[in-house]
């Protein structure tokens, strides 16, 4: 298996080497050949405003949307936003996920927070069913789905963390950044 790891801004690295533990073969994705022969892509976290400009840049766009017809993407928080149909600001999205997202919205930097989360989904994948560690660090927050999204995780207040739709995954929050490798895994058997 050979999946994308979006390298142009963010924490790819981490991504990267959780995939290389699982014996997944990486491509880092800069270029629209980049895309070529891989079975999935995931965008990482990072600033949404500056990865858009630069998935611009790099006329990486349409190779995007045309990748995802047929791929799963897996976006963490900043990747998360540029999977949104809709967003709280102008911005490059690829308007792929039936999700509408609020940037930053559980405050700056000193606001981020960590919690351990009930994510039934990963219970699919591995006998382990211990809650999640989850990472928000400046995170966003899908504030609506539409009907063809299945909700995978939310907060104790009930807010939105973490979406899928079809073969595209949205978590709001950084698992590259844990120990835990089971949201990973949940990923490969999207592709698979």
């Amino acid at each position: 298996m050979r999946i994308g790891v979006l390298a142009l801004q963010g924490g790819f690295i981490e991504h990267q080497k959780i995939l290389e533990s699982l014996k997944v073969n990486v491509q880092q994705v800069r270029l629209p050949s980049d895309l070529v022969g891989l079975q999935g892509l995931i965008i990482p976290g990072g600033e949404s405003t500056t990865i858009g400009k630069l998935v611009k840049d790099f006329d990486l766009l349409d190779p995007l949307k045309e990748f995802s017809l047929e791929h799963a993407i897996w976006g963490t928080c900043a990747g998360s936003i540029l999977l949104s149909h809709e967003v709280s600001r102008k911005q490059p999205l690829l308007d792929l996920m039936n999700i509408k997202i609020e940037r930053n919205a559980f405050g700056r930097q000193v606001d981020s927070f960590e919690i351990d989360l009930n994510i039934p989904c990963l219970n699919r994948i591995s006998k382990d069913t211990s809650a999640f560690h989850a990472i928000f660090i400046r995170a966003p927050l899908i504030k609506s789905v539409g009907e063809d999204v299945e909700i995978l995780a939310k907060l104790p207040d009930g807010c939105i963390v973490a979406a899928q739709q079809t073969h595209w995954l949205a978590t709001s929050f950084h698992p590259e950044l844990t120990n835990d490798d089971r949201f990973h895994r949940y990923f490969l058997e999207l592709i698979k």
